[in-house]
């Protein structure tokens, strides 16, 4: 009886050394874990803030801009933000089926485009910088 109460000891103080070292483990670990869960929902809540911020249109791009000639034939001779110019630009290139049919960033230019853009096919990001160029 005396050796079976010695093993049962034994393997108290065993599982306590064991136990103690896994309790304090899980301790630190679900600590860590909890304050990582904090920071994030922490850094979470500014973005929810400036989201619902209204954006401002920038004063440079709601400036009335007088167009060319040739690009007064397309949008007309009116001065208007730069922003209303690409927005006429892009429903007569619409209304038109200028855009090219395989690759859809290039557009084709016709008889009134062709003077703006000095080419016959142009994509939509150089055709910002050509227009920008007959705006004064």
């Amino acid at each position: 009886m005396a050796t079976a109460k010695k093993k049962s000891s034994a393997k108290k103080g065993a599982a306590k050394k064991g136990g103690s070292r896994r309790a304090g483990a899980a301790k630190k670990g679900s600590s860590a874990r909890k304050s990582t869960a904090k920071k994030s929902s922490a850094k979470r809540a500014p973005a929810k803030k400036s989201a619902a911020k209204k954006r401002t249109p920038n004063a440079a791009f709601m400036k009335a801009m007088q167009p060319s000639e040739q690009l007064g034939a397309v949008v007309g001779n009116s001065p208007m933000p730069r922003t209303e110019i690409t927005k006429k630009l892009w429903a007569y290139i619409k209304r038109n089926n200028l855009q090219d049919a395989k690759e859809r960033r290039m557009i084709n230019a016709d008889e009134r485009l062709r003077p703006i853009f000095k080419k016959d096919q142009v994509s939509m990001f150089d055709m910002t910088k050509l227009v920008n160029k007959h705006l004064s």
